[in-house]
């Protein structure tokens, strides 16, 4: 039944937006440049680099970041590097890395983030198949990509960067200035390999304009300066409210499109700062960071809210807490930890949905739209969001699809926030599209008032006894349970029906000492699983509770805090094959 809301807002912020792209348009440009010469602005913060509780944060101004951007644009000018040319950036969350985004962008070369995480195989291949001429890194990241010269044929230069951003100027003392390039909307800015759940990682292709394709997403889920979708022109025309507080903050990678498009440039493109922190998450330091640095504004994994609901069930208690905006993605974020966000942290967690190559297309907006806790939320102003089927028809509400954005916008107009393409793989951009829909390889269910229902990834939904499953309902389910910090669920083959439903669970703290002190750990371990199946019956459908109950130390995960649901489903294909 379709539910009225007097707050309702969505079709009128959709009917009145357009978008209103620039021919000639710039990141680096738009993120510091501009503010680099407002006379108004240039000494405001850009980065705030986080140490610890017991010592003082470092503070750098966005004409520190534009002018260190400079020193680095004229080296790699000097080294041959063109427009177009890809550039890898291999660092953490530091400011030198906010320096190499914005040297990089501004040539008109194009940034190729990578994971710190990642090992000497995914590097190789990653920077061979993009051709990088250059890698830019740190002291943590060097002797690996040094390493990878002799098999990486188009690597010539490895640079560390803080220690490039120190060599003296061959010139005079007067700085030096980097004349940024005119790059069209259209050009390529940065390339993103992204992994499937076969075959090679996919480069995804994202242009300049990409960045304005994410604003709509990025203003109304973090709630930020207040801003009114029916006056696009803040957008536009890069309005900063006078007197804004806004700080932001996200464990997010800022080598993954989530911590870059969704954190770090949008911040620096409406000239309010970004704490930058390099180190392991934990809730702990989630709790102390927000404390510490007043962060008003937030993007934080589900995995790292069930964490932090775990660690300090009511953190006002011991914590100063302001938030003003606070988002997540990546999973579902599940009624319990919307509840825990709305009521101990004292926001509405506005959930999104996206991909790198269509990036912040779907979420909540609670100041615009009522959210309905565990919904993926709507098409965000200026996207075109359906669920659809093989055929590419659009699903009636309740149907279960595949989640789909179409190239145009309502008005007919085509949407910045798409892709170019995938580097070099023009079969894998063709198969990507069903005409003007671009899969997104997700499956949802889109309710009568157009909220969208996550069941998961077409490569995670399975069946079992006949009955079609989807791994996040039930995941949800078992982490309302106190002794569960987090679940995977996944098929577990089964002769006689197929599929049996299987979950792995990480233990809570709590649960883990219990286990601890017991003189009898399988007994207690049965009674736990017996208790966790009760619970999921009482609250789900019979077929879906899970008929095994494995206790793993952790999941695996990606650097993006999804759950690889792939690898414990082919595990347990390994362990049949056994049998």
């Amino acid at each position: 039944m379709r539910v009225s809301h007097p707050n309702d807002a969505y079709e009128s912020v959709h009917g009145q937006f357009a978008w209103q792209v620039p021919h000639q348009f710039n990141i680096a440009e738009a993120c510091c440049g501009r503010w680099a010469r407002s006379t108004s602005h240039q000494k405001q913060t850009a980065i705030v680099t986080h140490l610890s509780a017991h010592v003082p944060a470092q503070s750098r101004s966005f004409l520190d970041l534009q002018q260190a951007a400079d020193i680095l644009s004229l080296q790699l000018q000097e080294k041959g590097v063109k427009v177009g040319d890809r550039v890898a950036i291999v660092m953490p969350q530091r400011f030198e890395t906010a320096v190499a985004y914005m040297a990089v962008l501004q040539m008109g070369a194009v940034a190729m983030p990578l994971s710190m995480l990642f090992g000497p195989e995914a590097l190789a291949f990653r920077v061979q198949d993009s051709e990088a001429s250059v890698a830019l890194c740190d002291e943590v990241s060097a002797p690996i990509l040094l390493q990878l010269q002799a098999q990486c044929s188009s690597l010539k230069t490895v640079w560390q960067v803080p220690q490039q951003l120190k060599k003296p100027s061959k010139t005079s003392n007067k700085r030096e200035v980097f004349k940024s390039v005119a790059t069209l909307a259209e050009d390529p800015a940065v390339l993103i390999y992204t992994s499937g759940t076969t075959g090679n990682p996919k480069g995804a292709l994202i242009p300049h304009r990409a960045l304005i394709g994410n604003l709509t997403g990025f203003i109304c889920s973090q709630n930020w300066f207040g801003f009114n979708p029916h006056q696009q022109q803040a957008i536009q025309k890069n309005a900063l409210p006078n007197g804004s507080n806004a700080i932001f903050w996200s464990p997010a990678d800022w080598a993954w499109t989530g911590g870059l498009m969704d954190a770090l440039l949008p911040s620096l493109y409406f000239g309010r700062p970004i704490v930058a922190y390099n180190g392991r998450f934990s809730p702990e330091l989630a709790f102390e960071i927000l404390d510490q640095h007043q962060i008003t504004h937030s993007f934080l994994f589900p995995t790292a809210l069930k964490a932090m609901m775990k660690a300090a069930p009511h953190p006002k208690q011991t914590y100063r807490l302001v938030l003003q905006g606070l988002m997540s993605a990546g999973e579902a974020v599940g009624d319990a930890v919307f509840a825990y966000c709305r009521d101990e942290l004292g926001i509405v967690v506005n959930e999104m949905f996206g991909q790198t190559e269509i990036n912040y297309v779907v979420g909540n907006c609670h100041i615009f739209w009522p959210p309905k806790p565990g919904s993926m939320g709507r098409g965000y102003p200026g996207h075109w969001v359906a669920v659809i089927d093989e055929h590419g028809h659009v699903c009636k509400a309740g149907e279960p699809g595949e989640v789909a954005v179409s190239r145009y916008d309502r008005h007919g107009h085509p949407d910045p926030v798409f892709f170019l393409g995938y580097w070099k793989n023009d079969k894998a951009t063709e198969a990507k599209f069903t005409q003007h829909w671009c899969r997104t390889g997700d499956v949802a269910i889109q309710d009568e008032d157009g909220y969208l229902w996550y069941q998961g990834r077409t490569d995670d939904m399975f069946k079992a006894a006949g009955y079609r499953i989807g791994p996040g309902e039930i995941e949800n389910c078992l982490v309302k349970h106190p002794a569960v910090v987090n679940a995977a669920v996944v098929p577990k083959p089964d002769a006689d029906r197929g599929a049996v439903v299987k979950a792995y669970v990480v233990l809570s703290p709590d649960f883990l000492s219990l286990r601890a002190q017991s003189q009898n750990v399988p007994l207690f371990e049965q009674k736990v699983i017996e208790d966790l199946q009760r619970h999921v019956r009482g609250l789900l459908a019979p077929y879906e509770y899970p008929k095994e109950i494995e206790f793993i130390d952790q999941l695996p995960m990606t650097t993006t805090g999804k759950v690889q649901r792939r690898f414990l489903r082919l595990e347990e294909e390994r362990r049949a094959k056994m049998t």
